[in-house]
């Protein structure tokens, strides 16, 4: 896969998942904590499953503005996305996530909203990154 490239940032992390991640420019700065379900003492902190959930939210509405002329259905000001993010052990080995997005488009008509969201599905960075890789639910509320 080729992308050009028009955008690059980056992050630090240390400590792994009990330490901080640090945007290149400080706008992210975040101290890491282990969920108690995965063994950790849980707390305030972020993890990596908070910030791909935040990430991949976010990103996705913006997919959604971007193919709405196309589509013709318009995004609501007052339209979220809710990205679920689930860990845990794979089949195969390793470690895997699970995506769910949860679509509200308040005022738009289902069937609407469902073809706009299929159609954000094939564009989002985060859609094709995790696509065949990732089970990802797509639910229009």
């Amino acid at each position: 896969m080729s992308v050009t490239v028009i955008y690059k940032t980056s992050a630090t992390a240390t400590g792994g998942r009990d330490g901080a991640a640090r945007s290149d420019d400080g706008s992210v700065d975040v101290k890491l904590v282990v969920p108690k379900e995965m063994g950790g003492p849980g707390g305030v902190g972020a993890n990596p499953e908070k910030l791909f959930a935040a990430g991949y939210s976010a990103c996705f509405l913006g997919a959604m503005k971007a193919v709405s002329g196309k589509v013709g259905v318009s995004v609501p000001k007052d339209a979220t996305v809710t990205a679920a993010i689930g860990f845990g052990p794979r089949a195969e080995g390793g470690y895997g996530i699970t995506a769910d997005l949860t679509i509200d488009m308040p005022g738009v008509d289902k069937a609407d909203a469902e073809r706009l969201v299929a159609a954000a599905h094939e564009v989002c960075p985060y859609s094709n990154a995790t696509r065949n890789n990732v089970d990802v639910g797509l639910n229009v509320v």
